[in-house]
């Protein structure tokens, strides 16, 4: 005999696109919402019995409503306004989840001035929320960023490592070092400046990364969390994950040439996956 142990629904991959028309510049905001709903849904599952059952083509609508009338300045700002909405807007529901993924638009410069209406996207970062609610008035905010590409090219070394007969990788002390980041902290609760704390860690983030003397992928890591930690007393804990995306200095000696460490073959794949959750 089946028995529904855990159950879950939502609407992903909700594309919004908001324009807000000041009196001399529009600013412009580009949201990919992903929402869920745990809870009292089992006669839906086994009984096809939907009375409990808030369409997710209304999870969609919501998300153009609720965005026409909020003054939500950050991703995390209007996940928590999703989350309250729902957990009123649907009775079976005993948590609501929300997450929110941020492509950045910025000003195009025309001769060396902001353009007030025309935007570019100048990175790949996105930013990131996740808001999770209950009826009990639990509530947890993980925010983040990821597709964050970075490279150093001095103050990075990897020696001292195992070996064995397999291992072909020459030791280094002065190497590249890229990463596509992905980063993701938890808050304490809130409701906090989102926005300035976004700025404040990734800031820190980038400014560890710049300035720590490296060993290893790993070395940099724990200290770039471990900055953030230090600096951000509403963060608790940060989740980071650091591929070692690999520049292979490249053998010129063929040609009649040397190679002073200035030229590199890159290598997505295969790639090192370095991972870690650093806590107080």
């Amino acid at each position: 005999m089946a028995k529904l142990a855990e159950n879950r629904y939502g609407k992903s991959r909700v594309r919004l696109v908001k324009v807000t028309r000041g009196e001399v510049a529009h600013e412009v905001r580009d949201w990919n919402v992903n929402i869920a709903f745990e809870g009292d849904y089992e006669s839906c599952f086994v009984a096809g019995d939907n009375s409990r059952v808030l369409p997710t083509d209304t999870m969609k609508n919501t998300v153009y409503s609720l965005a026409r009338d909020s003054a939500a300045g950050s991703v995390e700002e209007f996940a928590r306004e999703l989350v309250e909405h729902f957990l009123i807007a649907a009775a079976a529901a005993s948590t609501v989840s929300v997450e929110i993924a941020e492509k950045r638009w910025a000003h195009v410069l025309v001769d060396g001035q902001a353009h007030p209406t025309t935007f570019e996207q100048r990175d790949l970062a996105i930013q990131t929320t996740a808001v999770r609610g209950s009826r009990q008035g639990e509530s947890r905010v993980v925010s983040g960023v990821k597709n964050l590409i970075i490279l150093k090219t001095a103050n990075s070394a990897f020696e001292g490592f195992v070996r064995d007969r397999l291992t072909t990788l020459p030791e280094s002390s002065d190497r590249l070092f890229g990463t596509e980041l992905t980063a993701t902290w938890a808050y304490a609760a809130g409701p906090l400046d989102y926005p300035a704390l976004r700025a404040q860690i990734t800031g820190t983030l980038l400014t560890a990364f710049a300035e720590h003397r490296s060993l290893s992928v790993q070395h940099t890591l724990f200290a770039m969390g471990e900055a953030v930690l230090a600096v951000a007393g509403s963060v608790v804990e940060m989740n980071l994950s650091m591929p070692n995306r690999h520049c292979l200095l490249v053998n010129l000696a063929p040609f009649g040439q040397n190679n002073p460490n200035e030229i590199f073959v890159p290598i997505d794949e295969p790639h090192g996956s370095i991972e870690a959750r650093i806590v107080r």
